[in-house]
């Protein structure tokens, strides 16, 4: 007697490109079946690179990618996202089905998140002809208008396709699918959220003038974690789980940091880095010496402005500080002859350093060894890198005003 093929499953001839569009389902159920690993790899890297390039192109920003050097590093550094995205999110999925009865192994839900990217990568063509037809000149307000709902419609398709997917490796039905899918993908949001917070970029708020005119009050700032390396500090909740820093790198001077109190490790301070572990440092008449050599500074025009202690604007004289090691930067002299215009000499100790703020008459700094002090190589959370949103303060009843002018201002 001759066994009949399934009716519902597609021939082993016929090419799982062929059959993915309207029959997700028996194509991964064949795929996993067969060769789990069929082009599982290429295929994460290019959905990675399609997710992130339709986003840019819904927020008009695909047109950043016109320098052929920029564009390679970003199809590069998606691919490579992807391709180490791909397994911890496998393991995630794993995870969930399994709290639901599922029984799929991470190599055959690798091949879903792979395969179910085929939607968005055709999306993302779409979406690159376009954009090359309006850069010819072939485009209309329609078709404009129209990228951020391709964005979302292939978007969904590849949802949809996902969850069709996960269902049948893991046999769930309907309410099952759509559990493990919304627990999945609150899980992985909080994942890559943790990860980057972590391990990359974490932001902060400037609530005071301590480094005006560097950083405003309202400037909101990313601070990168992985330049210095890694403490106890670099994890929320500052747990004591270890010593030391994990793949440590000296600040250099003129870096802006943020870092732990160490009067009160749960406060946050960003100043600047003016001195390292054997240096001597003093202020004479409002002027910084390290190693007893004054740091070359000249006049500027004055900077205009509340930023002394005052909510009155006025003039305050400005400086253009030059450290030995070329780093260069603004600062403010509120008052002549302020509290720590004159100092003694400090000597900073071996794995500290000692921070300024620009803002020199309106700033606790390193000057104040009772509040700050010398500063652990330890405490440092990361260093500032960029202003990514800013916002002046309300005036005369007047609303706050979103400063746009700062946005994507590098730290300097």
């Amino acid at each position: 007697m001759t066994q009949l093929e399934d009716a519902g499953s597609p021939s082993p001839s016929v090419s799982p490109w062929a059959t993915i569009w309207l029959r997700p389902r028996q194509t991964i159920e064949r795929i996993v079946a067969t060769r789990p690993t069929y082009l599982v790899l290429p295929l994460a890297m290019l959905g990675m690179v399609a997710g992130f390039y339709t986003q840019l192109a819904g927020l008009g920003l695909a047109g950043g990618l016109g320098d052929w050097r920029l564009a390679l590093g970003f199809v590069a550094a998606s691919a490579v996202f992807g391709l180490i995205w791909l397994f911890p999110s496998a393991l995630v999925l794993s995870w969930v089905c399994r709290l639901l009865g599922g029984e799929a192994s991470a190599r055959q839900l690798r091949a879903v998140i792979a395969w179910s990217t085929v939607p968005a990568i055709l999306g993302a063509v779409v979406v690159l002809v376009i954009l090359v037809l309006k850069a010819a000149g072939s485009s209309s307000p329609v078709i404009d208008a129209s990228l951020p709902w391709l964005g979302a419609a292939f978007g969904l398709w590849t949802a949809i396709v996902f969850m069709l997917m996960l269902g049948r490796v893991e046999r769930f039905g309907f309410w099952r699918t759509l559990f493990a899918y919304l627990l999945n993908s609150v899980l992985l949001a909080f994942l890559i959220a943790f990860s980057i917070r972590t391990l990359l970029f974490q932001p902060f708020n400037i609530p005071a003038s301590s480094m005006v005119p560097t950083l405003l009050v309202g400037d909101y700032i990313f601070v990168s974690k992985y330049t210095f390396g890694y403490s106890r500090f670099s994890l929320p909740f500052s747990p004591p789980l270890f010593s030391g820093r994990i793949f440590g790198s000296e600040p250099k001077r003129g870096d802006v940091v943020v870092f732990r109190l160490p009067k009160d490790v749960q406060v946050d301070y960003v100043k600047r880095v003016v001195g390292l572990p054997g240096d001597r440092i003093q202020m004479k008449e409002g002027q910084l010496y390290i190693n007893d050599a004054p740091v070359k500074r000249e006049p500027i025009a004055d900077y205009v402005g509340a930023a002394c202690g005052s909510e009155t604007t006025g003039k305050i004289k400005r400086w253009r500080e030059t450290l030995p090691d070329g780093a260069s930067y603004e600062t403010l002299d509120c008052v002549d002859k302020g509290f720590y215009d004159n100092t003694n000499v400090y000597t900073v100790p071996a794995g500290h350093y000692f921070m300024l703020g620009d803002n020199r008459d309106n700033s606790t700094d390193s000057r104040v060894l009772s509040a700050v002090g010398y500063i652990p190589f330890a405490n440092l959370v990361g260093r500032a890198e960029v202003i990514f949103f800013s916002r002046g303060e309300a005036e005369n009843g007047a609303p706050a005003t979103v400063r746009t002018e700062r946005t994507g201002t590098l730290v300097r």
